[in-house]
């Protein structure tokens, strides 16, 4: 990874992409860790989280993690997720943050050096290349090591830089823990990656 002691620096983490990825690793992120990692690396100037909610539910198993984020450094972007029943019966949500993350990338271009985009999403390459001409670097962090590969290959061509998240989880991972310890393990349902 190449970054710049003086260089402003914003994390953009698409939540459930992340958490998909991380997943298929086996390991967790320790959003902590990640904070500090990139707090080295240069000025941290903004660390966005997206992530859609259901709104009906008294209590949603991604809350404590949004909690726990809001109070620790990270700026929340949340919208209200869709539930529905797919073709096989099963309950699915969906909660598609691909417009905010986008908007808040081409916003972030005008005072950021580098950009740290945490998603695979090849919907993003167009976004992408837009921040790159005004001059932001854009490091995309995903994994080719999962199965299948988390990371479209138009996104990591388009990229300056591809971090592998099976590298950065040595110092921003934990073991995976049990579904009952961890009630986020299926909060997020990733349709996009």
């Amino acid at each position: 990874m190449t970054f710049y002691p003086n260089e402003r620096i914003g994390l953009f983490i698409d939540g459930a992409n992340l958490y998909s990825a991380a997943r298929g690793l086996d390991f967790d992120i320790d959003y902590r860790k990640l904070l500090e990692e990139f707090r080295k690396r240069g000025r941290l100037v903004r660390a966005n989280y997206y992530t859609a909610l259901l709104e009906n539910d008294d209590y949603t198993p991604i809350r404590p993690l949004v909690d726990w984020l809001d109070y620790n450094g990270f700026s929340i972007v949340t919208k209200a997720a869709r539930e529905y029943t797919d073709d096989n019966g099963r309950r699915r949500i969906k909660g598609d943050m691909d417009v905010e993350i986008a908007v808040d990338l081409i916003e972030a271009a005008s005072y950021l050096d580098h950009i740290i985009l945490f998603s695979g999403d090849g919907d993003f390459r167009k976004v992408v290349e837009a921040v790159q001409r005004r001059g932001v670097r854009v490091s995309v962090v995903s994994t080719l090591k999962s199965q299948p590969p988390m990371i479209s290959d138009d996104l990591r061509r388009q990229a300056d830089n591809f971090i592998e998240l099976a590298e950065l989880g040595r110092l921003v991972g934990r073991e995976r823990r049990a579904r009952e310890d961890f009630p986020a393990a299926d909060a997020e349902d990733d349709d996009d990656a």
